[in-house]
């Protein structure tokens, strides 16, 4: 059973993970998810949306929250399941992915946005700005956040003259002149319609 939340946010009792996902905006890499069920006698201090917080102190606690959760779990869904489930379902496959591997199971899985994955197991609730709302949802945007810049650091070594480290894979303006002057490679996303646009102008 789904239910989506937006009204204030009250917080329910028993076992809670939040999720939340990185990279769905992005024209390179894989969308990253993270699970994460949070241990109320070992606090974290300074839980927010993962975008508002320097890279410093995301991976400062990103270690504590690994530390203390009393379950945690990253889930993906590759380039090549976004080009062919669209986006969006991937992002819902990558989510279901990572509540699936937790080592506690959850009375309530509350989601960050305004949907809730087909293929939960587990009674889900979604919640419109959740990542600023719930710990367990902000705890879950720094994970997923710091996993996936690391993945955007490691293709940057691979290909230097793509400026990843930089723009994460988004489409700055920085991104897509890389891309019309050395091209596309084989972790673009060529359903993004920038992508396209780069692959049909080198097909002239």
């Amino acid at each position: 059973m789904v239910t989506s939340s937006h009204i204030p946010f009250t917080r329910p009792q028993g076992i809670i993970a939040g999720v939340d996902e990185v990279g769905r905006g992005p024209l390179v890499g894989a969308v990253v998810t993270a699970a994460v069920i949070l241990d109320p006698n070992q606090p974290i201090l300074g839980l927010t949306d993962s975008k508002k917080l320097s890279e410093k102190n995301r991976q400062q606690l990103a270690e504590e929250i690994k530390q203390k959760a009393l379950a945690w779990n990253l889930g993906r869904a590759e380039v090549a399941e976004i080009d062919s489930l669209n986006i969006l379902h991937a992002t819902m496959l990558a989510m279901e992915r990572a509540v699936a591997g937790l080592a506690v199971k959850p009375d309530l899985v509350l989601i960050d946005g305004n949907r809730v994955p087909n293929g939960l197991k587990h009674f889900g609730q979604a919640v419109v700005k959740g990542d600023c709302l719930v710990a367990e949802i902000s705890a879950a945007s720094i994970l997923a956040k710091v996993a996936r810049d690391a993945e955007m650091a490691a293709l940057h070594q691979q290909y230097p003259q793509y400026g990843f480290d930089q723009h994460k894979g988004y489409p700055t303006a920085a991104h897509l002149a890389v891309i019309k002057q050395y091209g596309v490679i084989a972790q673009h996303r060529t359903s993004f319609k920038p992508v396209q646009m780069v692959l049909a102008a080198q097909e002239r």
